[in-house]
């Protein structure tokens, strides 16, 4: 039994009128993601990051050469609002990881651009970053991954769907 048995079996003890079997699951998931989140900022802190700035930063540069996005196109991949993204963005640009650049054919055109430094960062953190999750990972067997990511796909798929419908 773990920490979410527990729960369940008090709730059942309590209202046995109800069925508590989906509050194990997505309670799980919670306790996972929070586990995860938290060895993960842990590798982020190595390099001075945050999820958030990390977030930023890996966007950038998985947009490849020149690794620079509009803040619209960097908005279009972050569930964020675009006072959050210009917050995340000043901090960025205060530490010399990003800079923002004028277009200019247009000087209310701006893009996010990574400085050599922030390259430099996030290709470490991203290093890093793969190596922690595949630590993590590595709790489960190749086979117990394998079929557990078609499961979560699935369901990402399902709620995404309900969110935006």
């Amino acid at each position: 039994m773990d920490a979410v048995d527990e729960i369940l079996a008090q709730w059942n003890r309590e209202r046995p009128d109800l069925d508590f079997g989906p509050m194990g699951l997505i309670g799980r998931l919670g306790r996972i993601v929070h586990f995860l989140t938290r060895e993960m900022d842990k590798t982020f802190v190595e390099y001075g990051l945050t999820g958030a700035s990390f977030d930023v930063l890996a966007t950038l540069r998985r947009s490849g050469a020149p690794y620079s996005l509009s803040p619209g196109d960097l908005l279009s991949t972050m569930m964020i609002t675009s006072g959050t993204l210009t917050n995340r963005i000043d901090q960025l640009e205060k530490a010399g990881l990003v800079a923002r650049s004028h277009n200019p054919d247009d000087r209310r055109s701006v893009s996010v651009l990574l400085t050599p430094k922030g390259l430099a960062t996030i290709e470490a953190a991203v290093t890093a970053h793969v190596a922690t999750q595949k630590r993590l990972i590595a709790l489960l067997s190749p086979d117990e991954q394998a079929a557990l990511d078609p499961l979560l796909r699935s369901f990402l798929a399902g709620i995404a769907g309900r969110a935006s419908g």
